[in-house]
């Protein structure tokens, strides 16, 4: 506006002024002259002039009558007036009360109508106006200067002011941290003078008005958060200012429990202001009003509420993922710890579950995963002890960690400020929720029930506690010596107790729990005058008793109770001479590995650390000092060779560097030629050979070198899950050693960098191992192509010796087996036991050399020449004198095995072993272990025992591996080669497996079981259709489809059974189909196919549903009723999207099972926009009017959410977050651009619908930081898609957590449709 034009239009107001004018007239005059003059209205620079008109050479009424009809007309812009005058009335409003007065009646006039307000041309100039006039841009700290985000911090800053103004007025300001506030409320004037204006010259008047200035701007801030507009505006505030919101909210609380005006108020309570400042006055409601997929939202937002809490099917992935933790075959790298918690801040957050509910869940899958071992089958596979390691260790460990994420300490801002689900509850609420979790899983008996091994250990644990109850301290000394059945009690525990227990060792209880009621059953008798005579015992030991026999077989027999305990322990192995060191590695893999529950993670971080010893002070000599500690590591190694302890180190999440240790000892030993055996206190001599060997076995089994070549990347099949490489293994090991700083709120992550920093604070890779790297090479180079290139070269000579070794009785005069062409026969007759012609040469050396020996034997067995007798007994010696090249011998039979030169051989009785003793029992324990799969093997043809053949090169191999005792000392290397025997029999044609099987129940009855459940799950490895049927008999199990109620049978226990029946009926059972499946999926070749036919059978799972849950036949009998009709579809709909949610689950669970990451990835890149852009329309059903293509929708985004809440998170806490925006965008923007009409979908249109409604709001309610990772231009597509389809409130939903970005377009979305 020009100076002239400014000029007269004061000159005409204070002319005005002085004769009195009307005030719309003279608005009216002004609106005149302004369009003459040409000047763009409403006027910020007439705004600017009349509050400076006002403030204060003219604080008289008509001034500001004119001020008010000015806003009526128009003229000037209602919230620049507002900004201007709350910076100028505010800091006056003691010296002038009744200007305030007039402020606030402005405020409630104009404030609370920003519709009226925002459609303006020069809306954008206004609000830069606001920013400049009260510095908005300054105090908030945000550069952007969109007018949306502008009216969030407008509105903010009002109430902020009064609030903080009232505070002032009634003396509370200076109990705030600041003792001031941010905003000018008090008069910088240093007179202060009244104008006389409305009879302030009264002081009682004066004191009057201040009062109910204050009561009725304390009123006014209630009003702002309880309007539907403005709540909204301020909850954005909340969402994206959050430390500014904290501030707010604490001087909030303030006035809520100090002010008397708030307490004298008629119109606002204390308790009504305390409501509206609540979490639960939530004010993005996703029920749409006018959509009518309105009921959908809400049950796929909160549906789980609505079930009862404690439902087992909530938490079938936690059942899946334990369960998968147990397979034996594979090792997993990454702590079962970090995965558990991931996987249940997921399932929390999804399920909208309480934290007492979670951790109910979490004891209950655990307590499932134990009782499915209740009657074990026997076999290499880990066991009980796995299970109990799983319940009573990580599980607390894991519960540890979620209580630790609630503390103030591990919250960050973004936290603060997204995470709604961890505003839910104070810091501390998550410890009494696992005290009431724990106490509730009580009324479970029959989970609680300890198998027969643990019944002593629980009893001891009740026995504590009652004890403790009655005031009795016999000393820990009397409990040790004295057995459960010995003390003056009667009482019965039961895993309840170990679970407390496991609990106070980790300072997640305390003995408080001993007094719930119900916890201890019994009675105590009087207790004797004595105690026994002390018997060797941890106690003993830590008073200083020398490491006797007996104290070791003590302490080997118990496991330790405390940290004290490990860590002494510990210290000799470390600092004690040689036959201590080994005493107490015996020791530490002794009790306190396996059923020390309450100190494992100490246990094993010891053991790994004690694998990388430190170099002794006095150690003099070039070579390696692990050297002198042979006996020791040899001990540690071979204690921890289990198949049970590997997997507890795998649970643990120190497989990393265990690999890396044993590499080292590996690399050391193997390059030490054995000429000077140690000698064992026992009188036993152990080589370095044995300690390689041992060594080596136990690395191998860590990475997955026995797969066929086609899962080493040979072949055309693309890999999707994480090859356990050796390279591998150390970047993971690597990724540990990060400043203790960052991971000192990870206690898990913490460990572990701990005990890698101990190891080597610097990052190792395969170059500091070149034997292990040049043996590894040959290794692959074996697999991918046929051996060649030996003759001339120093190995040579090597194959010749060795050759001679294990032929040596071959006739006189023959060729060298090393020839090509031509190999020489053998006779038998009686070995000869001379060690002397066996070669002394370094373990690598002679690992060089195994293939070509094994080949050159292989070849002349092939020819003729060598009688396959011979050749196994040769073979048999060869891993006798070097086990280690067992392994060697493994990759070689791997590769050729899958080569077709080799012909095969007719397993008759005669030149190899007959499985026709038994093949025909085990075909038909296969059938029934199969039978509810509904899958079917080919049937072997009558006589079909006696024609039966295998590969030369399986053959060779089964024909070794039974020449092994079933003992504990061939026990680590049968555990190498049964899952390379397992893995090369299933790659081969049906019926090589039953055969294989049927040879190895003739040699170990004892595992027949075991043998035959590993047979029939390679029927699915070569056919993909068996697959596909095995994964519907999941989803038919969990669903109970095939009974006529569905509430009847399914979930968790139909899906993964209750362990094998072998025991109870006299007879292998069918197994569950989810026990399959999870022992299957790791071995097939191509598991892309999987993601596609997980889709197709829950979209028909669907329909299942949907048909047996609103089937027309049962809506026509409650015709006559509509009142009753209307009550039972909606129960109908409930328990159809009960179902649907607990299909998507199973779903999801298999995908991230089957490939973890690489999979989902797949699944949201690829397969899903695949699907829908292809053509999948549901039939219509009869009477279901369209529900089986929306309840197929929102099963697929139910699933899809999971999917990836499994992969990435519902947080950045974990490393896999981080690949989580660049694959959420690409499927965000794919909804995006087929919202914009820019792809052409083929699928139904309400299912697409209900994906689309569902998927954004499942993001909104439960991973509201996927939200804040997507680009914003893409969120505001979405959200403008999503209100074509009337479906307002979820747009602004998703606008509202979408951050800063989206902050301005939510603000304008809740001003103009007022929502």
């Amino acid at each position: 506006m020009a100076a002239s034009v400014h000029g007269g239009i004061l000159d005409m107001t204070r002319v005005a002024q002085e004769k009195g004018s009307d005030p719309l007239r003279w608005a009216m005059q002004m609106c005149s002259s302004l369009n003459s003059a040409g000047a763009s209205l409403p006027s910020t620079e007439l705004a600017h002039a009349l509050v400076s008109h006002i403030c204060w050479d003219n604080n008289v009424p008509i001034a500001w009558k004119f001020l008010e009809k000015a806003l009526v007309v128009g003229i000037v812009p209602p919230l620049l007036v507002i900004a201007l005058l709350s910076t100028r009335v505010i800091p006056c409003r003691q010296s002038r009360p009744a200007a305030y007065r007039l402020y606030m009646e402005l405020l409630k006039r104009h404030a609370f109508n920003l519709k009226s307000h925002i459609d303006g041309s020069n809306h954008q100039k206004v609000m830069e106006s606001i920013d400049a006039a009260m510095q908005l841009s300054k105090i908030f700290g945000l550069p952007e200067s969109e007018a949306g985000i502008l009216v969030v911090e407008f509105i903010f800053s009002i109430v902020w002011q009064l609030l903080d103004a009232s505070l002032d007025d009634e003396g509370l300001l200076e109990l705030t941290p600041e003792a001031n506030s941010r905003w000018s409320i008090k008069s910088q004037e240093m007179d202060i003078d009244s104008y006389g204006s409305f009879d302030e010259k009264s002081t009682e008047s004066h004191g009057i008005l201040q009062n109910a200035n204050t009561t009725m701007a304390i009123e006014i801030i209630g009003q702002f958060l309880q309007d539907k507009v403005t709540s909204r505006i301020l909850y954005l505030a909340r969402q994206n200012l959050p430390v500014h919101w904290e501030s707010f909210i604490q001087r909030l609380q303030l006035l809520i429990t100090g002010s008397a005006a708030l307490r004298n108020s008629k119109s606002l309570t204390p308790e009504a202001l305390q409501l509206l400042t609540s979490e639960a006055c939530v004010v993005f409601s996703r029920e749409c009003k006018t959509s009518s997929h309105q009921k959908f939202h809400a049950i796929m937002a909160f549906g789980s509420h609505a079930s009862s809490a404690h439902c087992s099917d909530l938490w079938l992935p936690l059942d899946v993922a334990l369960e998968d933790a147990m397979d034996g075959y594979d090792v997993n790298p990454t702590s079962a710890i970090e995965i558990i918690t991931g996987l249940t801040k997921s399932l929390q957050a999804i399920n909208g579950t309480t934290w007492h509910d979670t951790f109910l869940g979490l004891w209950i899958a655990a307590l499932r995963l134990v009782q499915r071992e209740r009657n074990p089958i026997e076999g290499p596979m880990p066991h009980l002890d796995t299970r109990l390691s799983m319940l009573c260790s990580i599980i607390p460990l894991v519960i540890a960690d979620l209580i630790e994420d609630e503390s103030p300490a591990s919250d960050d801002k973004e936290c603060a400020g997204n995470d709604h689900w961890k505003e839910k509850k104070c810091p501390g609420d998550r410890c009494n929720d696992l005290v009431s979790s724990l106490r509730i899983l009580g009324d479970y008996q029959g989970l609680l029930t300890p198998p027969h091994s643990v019944v002593s250990a629980a009893n001891q644990a009740a026995a504590k506690a009652m004890l403790f109850l009655s005031g009795i301290n016999v000393g820990s000394a009397y409990f040790e010596c004295t057995s459960v059945k010995d003390m003056p009690l009667n009482c019965s525990g039961n895993m309840r107790h170990l679970i407390v227990e496991a609990c106070i060792a980790r300072n997640l209880l305390d003995t408080s729990a001993y007094f719930w009621p119900g916890y201890v059953n019994g009675h105590i008798s009087p207790m004797p005058h004595s105690i026994p005579a002390q018997l060797p015992s941890w106690s003993t030991f830590m008073k200083g008793a020398p490491l006797t026999p007996a104290l070791i077989g003590a302490l080997v027999s118990s496991p330790a109770s405390s940290l004290a305990e490990l860590k002494k322990v510990y210290e000799i192995a470390l600092k004690g001479c040689d036959e201590e060191k080994i005493s107490a590695a015996t020791i530490l893999c002794g009790a306190s590995l396996l059923r020390g529950w309450n100190i494992q993670e100490h246990t094993v971080f010891f053991i790994t650390r004690l694998l990388s010893p430190p170099v002794p002070a006095d150690y003099e000599g070039d070579g390696s000092h692990l050297i002198k500690y042979a006996p020791m590591l040899n001990v540690l190694i071979v204690g921890i060779g289990s198949v049970d302890c590997v997997q507890i180190f795998s649970l643990h999440g120190l497989v990393p560097q265990l690999a890396c240790s044993l590499m080292l000892i590996c690399e050391v030993f193997g390059s030490f030629v054995p000429n000077c055996p140690w000698a064992l206190p026992t009188g036993e001599e152990i080589s370095a050979h044995a300690v390689f060997s041992n060594a080596f076995a136990l690395l191998l089994k860590l990475w997955r070198f026995n797969r066929p070549p086609l899962e080493h990347g040979v072949g055309d099949v693309p890999t999707v899950r994480s090859q356990l490489t050796p390279e591998y293994l150390l970047l993971v090991r690597n990724s540990h050693l990060v400043p203790t700083g960052n991971v000192h709120k990870d206690r898990i992550k913490s460990r572990l960098s701990e005990v890698a920093s101990s190891s080597s604070p610097k990052p190792v890779f395969m170059d500091a191992f070149p034997k292990l790297k040049i043996w590894y090479r040959q290794h692959q180079a074996c697999i991918a192509s046929t051996l060649s290139g030996l003759v001339g070269t120093p190995v040579c000579e090597i194959v010749d010796e060795l050759l001679t070794m294990i032929f040596r009785k071959l006739k006189e005069g023959s060729q060298s087996l090393t020839t090509i062409n031509s190999v020489s026969s053998s006779s038998s007759g009686p070995r000869n036991e001379d060690t002397s012609i066996r070669p002394k040469l370094p373990a690598w050396d002679i690992l060089e050399a195994v293939p070509f020996v094994v080949d050159a034997a292989l070849t002349a067995c092939a020819h003729g020449r060598l009688s396959p007798r011979e050749l196994a007994t040769g073979l048999k010696d060869l891993a006798d004198f070097l086990p280690a090249s067992l392994a060697t011998i493994v990759s070689y039979f791997s590769a050729e095995v899958t080569r077709s030169f080799w012909k095969p051989v007719f397993m008759n009785g005669t030149d190899w072993p007959s499985p026709a003793a038994n093949l025909a029992n085990v075909e038909g324990h296969i059938r029934r272990i199969l039978a509810t799969t509904g899958v079917d093997i080919p049937r072997i043809a009558a006589g079909g025992s006696s024609s039966a053949t295998l590969p030369l090169p399986l053959a060779a191999f089964v024909s070794l591996t039974i020449t092994y005792k079933i003992d504990k000392a061939s026990e680590r290397f049968l555990n190498l080669a049964g899952p390379a025997l397992e893995s090369l029999a299933a790659g081969c044609p049906w019926p090589c497996m039953p055969i294989v099987a049927s040879l190895w129940t003739q040699k170990a009855r004892r595992w027949s079981d075991f043998l035959v459940f590993s047979a029939s799950r390679t029927v699915f490895l070569q056919n993909t259709d068996a697959v596909v049927q095995l994964l519907k008999s999941c989803f038919t199990a969990t669903l109970g489809l095939n009974t006529t109620s569905m509430t009847s049978n399914g979930g968790v226990g139909g899906l993964l059974g209750h362990g094998f029946g072998s025991h109870f009926y006299g007879g292998i059972t069918p197994v569950a189909p989810g026990i399959l499946y999870l022992r299957v999926y790791r071995s097939i070749r191509d598991i892309m196919f999987v993601t596609g036919e997980i889709i197709s059978i829950l979209m028909q799972s669907v329909r299942e549903i949907a048909c047996s849950g609103l089937s027309s036949e049962r809506l026509e009998k409650l015709k006559g009723n509509t009142k009753i009709r209307k009550r039972y579809g909606q129960v109908s709909l409930t328990a159809a999207m009960t179902q649907m949610k607990l299909a998507s689950s199973l779903a999801a669970s298999l995908v991230w099972s089957s490939g973890r990451h690489c999979l989902v990835q797949s699944l949201i890149k690829e397969t899903l926009p695949s699907w829908f852009i292809s053509g999948h329309r549901s039939g219509k059903e009869e009477g279901s009017d369209g529900v089986v293509a929306m309840l197929g929708g929102y099963a697929l985004a139910y699933f899809t959410v999971l999917c990836g809440t499994f992969a990435w998170g519902v947080d950045s806490a974990s490393s896999a977050s981080k690949r989580r925006p660049k694959i959420l965008g690409t499927h965000m923007e794919f909804l995006a651009s087929a919202l914009d009409g820019k792809i052409s979908l083929g699928c139904d249109w309400t299912t697409w619908r209900a994906y689309v409604s569902g998927f954004v709001s499942l993001m909104v309610a439960c991973t509201p930081n996927w939200v804040l990772e997507v680009d914003v231009d893409v969120l505001q597509r979405l959200s403008r898609g999503l209100r074509q389809w009337n479906e307002e409130e979820l747009a602004l939903a998703l606008l509202g957590v979408g951050g800063i970005g989206t902050m301005g377009a939510a603000a304008e979305l809740i001003i103009r449709n007022e929502l």
